[in-house]
């Protein structure tokens, strides 16, 4: 009997909706898809098409790594890992990777990729910011790439504590997300631009999706994250904000 796609997304639907129930009935549920459904095969094979349309996987890695300025023999968790953008060029460099995504289907696509590069030192996890226990020894550094928005800013906080917890003493975290740096009196045209030029960037399918952002997941405010950060213990060492619509930050654990 063949098995249709929509089924596999219906028992996939399912199963998630079983797995928010065993969690604590008031804490947010990370699982659930936050505006654009990543837990769709056909969102899944399609992630990596249109994002190397304006990114560059090996040369934003590249560059992160050389930020963190760690040596072959450390390990660093990526939270967050998608389709394996990160993870995939950082286990060329460190003795381990930690890879961890709320997505069964993009981990399904990043496993693949690291099997087609012959890669044993990744271990992949389904969980995420809130639900990811890290029972190995504390890692050198943590990185999140484009993930950290799908959580409301309170549990953005308690995500950033929780890596906090698995780094080792000035441990290292870099940061890249949508963050909020415009001119707020401009907001609307600010918003609309933007909107435009990523359509203009990855096609007028993608124009949907785009738009999602503001309506359904949760970016925000440079001086927020900027506080959420401090406040979950680590130090700002760079912030670089692009555009009004995108930061990256590296910071170091304080030390208690």
């Amino acid at each position: 009997m063949k098995v249709r796609e929509m089924d596999i997304e219906f028992y996939r639907s399912y199963m998630a909706e079983l797995e928010a129930k065993a969690q604590t009935k008031w804490q947010y549920n990370e699982m659930k898809p936050c505006g654009v459904n990543y837990n769709s095969i056909s969102r899944a094979w399609l992630y990596d098409k249109s994002h190397q349309r304006f990114r560059d996987y090996k040369t934003e890695s590249e560059e992160i790594i050389a930020l963190l300025g760690l040596d072959a023999n450390r390990t660093v968790i990526d939270m967050g890992c998608g389709t394996g953008a990160f993870a995939i060029h950082a286990a060329k460099h460190y003795r381990k990777v930690y890879a961890v995504d709320v997505s069964k289907t993009m981990l399904r696509r990043a496993r693949s990729k690291a099997r087609k590069a012959k890669l044993n030192n990744i271990e992949f996890h389904h969980s995420g910011f809130l639900t990811y226990e890290h029972e190995a020894e504390p890692v050198d550094a943590a990185v999140s790439m484009i993930a950290l928005h799908h959580l409301p800013d309170f549990w953005k906080l308690i995500g950033l504590r929780r890596m906090a917890q698995m780094l080792k003493t000035d441990g290292k975290l870099y940061l890249f997300d949508v963050v909020f740096s415009f001119d707020i009196e401009s907001y609307e045209s600010c918003i609309e631009e933007f909107i435009q030029s990523m359509t203009d960037r990855l096609g007028l399918q993608s124009r949907d999706a785009i738009k999602t952002h503001f309506h359904q997941e949760y970016s925000t405010c440079d001086w927020t994250v900027e506080g959420l950060l401090e406040r979950a213990g680590f130090q700002i060492d760079s912030a670089d904000y692009k555009d009004g619509f995108f930061a990256a930050y590296l910071c170091t654990k304080k030390i208690v």
